[in-house]
């Protein structure tokens, strides 16, 4: 008997282990957006326990109350129907339905990642003086790569922002789909190529935490980590003024040697980049001799460029871009994971970029903005789509 009670004393001591060595960031994060979504994370469990706790607890009740051996229970093998039961039954879920929806319905609009922030936290609203810091995101095979387009300065594997401005993300990706997470900061959010995906976020608290990939793009998934730092506005001039004077150039030469899949990274600071080399990224042409994916699509939208535009395929050929280090056959694809393609799907003539895109072969059209994600703009002008485009990158 003694030995019943020490190992039931143990199984309720087991959860308490587990969760001392749980981060629990998420329930305890440092940055406005996901606090709010801690709340709705919290909100959303109490109503469902509303529910979950009183019937639990009554399953038990009635198979003590009514089991075998009590004879005092009452026995109605006749009864089927109460009419107050079925009220409470039905009445009290559908209640908590409706209130459960109503604050995903609000929250979803809310913590849009697309909308603007209107405070700093629940206390404090943003200053009109107040200037946003923009940082565009690329998630690379293996490793996050980070411009500060206002600074001048980009970096790899590390990221800062100071505390209580609010920080606009632009994410892309240059080969296959990531998510970016800092869990103290906000939400997830996809990084895809040849798209850009928003965050609009704000860090509340100064201190140090972790950044990483939340969706499995291959070998090196496991270590595509980065350190993010929430520091005053004098500790980030501070770490701006190490990342000039410790940083090289990233020019398109330096770029194309960092995109190569590589797995546990160093950070890197990089003093200048190229103006363009983000948007270059984005439309898939960083890489010289390429044309770029807004470029294919103003011609698309004008008409297509008839016969003629059929040397524009090897400009738009994109995920064989590592397919000279390796053994390869004529012909064959090579994405970034290394692994050959099967076999290369049918191209049609005009070089359209929904048959040279990486996924999109074989899709009849392709929408430029769809609820509010928008692929790489095209030109609304009314010019006659040129046959090519020439491409200095």
């Amino acid at each position: 008997m003694q030995k019943l009670v020490k190992f039931s004393r143990l199984l309720s001591v087991l959860p308490l282990l587990f969760l001392a060595g749980c981060n629990m960031v998420v329930m305890a994060p440092s940055g406005d957006i996901a606090v709010q979504q801690r709340d709705l994370i919290v909100i959303s469990t109490v109503l469902m326990l509303l529910i979950i706790v009183p019937v639990i607890f009554l399953t038990l009740l009635f198979a003590w109350r009514y089991r075998r051996s009590n004879t005092a229970a009452a026995y109605a093998p006749e009864w089927h129907h109460s009419t107050r039961l079925e009220i409470v039954i039905w009445a009290a879920p559908l209640a908590i339905i409706i209130a459960l929806g109503a604050v995903t319905w609000i929250s979803t609009h809310k913590l849009d990642p697309y909308r603007p922030l209107d405070r700093l936290d629940a206390e404090r609203a943003i200053p009109a003086d107040t200037k946003p810091l923009t940082v565009e995101v690329v998630a690379l095979d293996w490793k996050w790569l980070f411009f500060y387009p206002e600074l001048g300065i980009a970096t790899v594997n590390e990221m800062a922002a100071p505390v209580d401005t609010p920080i606009n993300f632009k994410i892309t990706a240059s080969s296959v789909m990531n998510s970016f997470y800092i869990p103290a900061l906000a939400g997830q959010i996809y990084a895809m190529p040849g798209m850009e995906t928003k965050l609009h976020a704000v860090i509340n608290r100064e201190g140090e935490y972790e950044g990483f990939s939340a969706n499995y793009s291959g070998a090196g998934f496991s270590h595509m980590r980065f350190k993010f730092h929430g520091l005053t506005r004098e500790g980030f001039d501070a770490w701006m003024a190490k990342v000039k004077q410790q940083g090289t150039m990233l020019n398109r030469d330096a770029y194309l040697t960092l995109e190569k899949p590589s797995e546990k990274e160093p950070v890197r600071y990089y003093a200048g980049a190229d103006a363009d080399l983000y948007d270059a990224i984005l439309n898939m042409c960083a890489t010289p001799g390429k044309m770029c994916m807004n470029e294919m699509m103003h011609i698309d939208m004008m008409g297509g460029g008839g016969k003629e535009s059929a040397e524009n395929r090897e400009k738009l050929q994109y995920d064989n871009r590592h397919a000279g280090e390796g053994v390869v056959e004529p012909g064959a694809t090579v994405p970034a994971t290394g692994v050959p393609a099967k076999a290369e799907p049918p191209r049609n003539s005009g070089g359209s970029m929904q048959h040279d895109m990486p996924g999109m072969q074989g899709m009849p059209g392709m929408d430029m903005q769809h609820d509010g994600h928008s692929m790489p703009g095209s030109g609304n002008g009314a010019d006659p789509a040129p046959t090519q485009l020439n491409n200095n990158n």
